[in-house]
């Protein structure tokens, strides 16, 4: 019989069309390539969205009439952040497979240990019934 082979898969999917941020109109405002240090950069965009709110807050009292230029500052990065946390989510699913696949291996075991308990209280109560059935032929006997 023979098997199927199938072609490796791409090393990204796509979804809704757009799977980079250049091919959604978006400028990336962390390093490119597949060695990002995802805490690294989480963490500076997230200053980088903070201080950008600050600044909205600020211009809307000082001058309500250039927030636009700060909103659009402010999508930017969040985009950025919002591509960068769904760049994770591979290694969310293996995480997360990895977690079930523990949990059931415990269950399995205790399973396991359960079935061995009961064995072996099911030998002792067998063992006492014949030690007790030989008790009783015997008494049988002398009588």
């Amino acid at each position: 019989m023979a098997t199927a082979t199938y072609p490796p898969l791409p090393p990204y999917y796509k979804l809704y069309k757009d799977y980079f941020l250049e091919d959604q109109g978006v400028h990336q405002l962390y390093p490119k390539g597949p060695n990002i240090d995802f805490k690294k950069e989480l963490r500076s965009l997230n200053r980088e969205f903070q201080l950008h709110i600050l600044e909205l807050a600020d211009i809307l009292v000082e001058r309500p009439s250039q927030y636009a230029r700060r909103l659009e500052d402010i999508s930017l990065v969040f985009k950025n952040l919002h591509h960068l946390l769904n760049s994770l989510r591979p290694h969310q699913a293996r995480a997360t497979l990895i977690h079930i696949l523990e949990l059931q291996i415990q269950r399995r075991k205790q399973v396991v240990e359960d079935i061995k308990r009961r064995r072996e209280e099911a030998r002792r109560l067998l063992k006492e019934s014949i030690g007790t059935l030989e008790d009783t032929d015997a008494s049988f006997v002398l009588k």
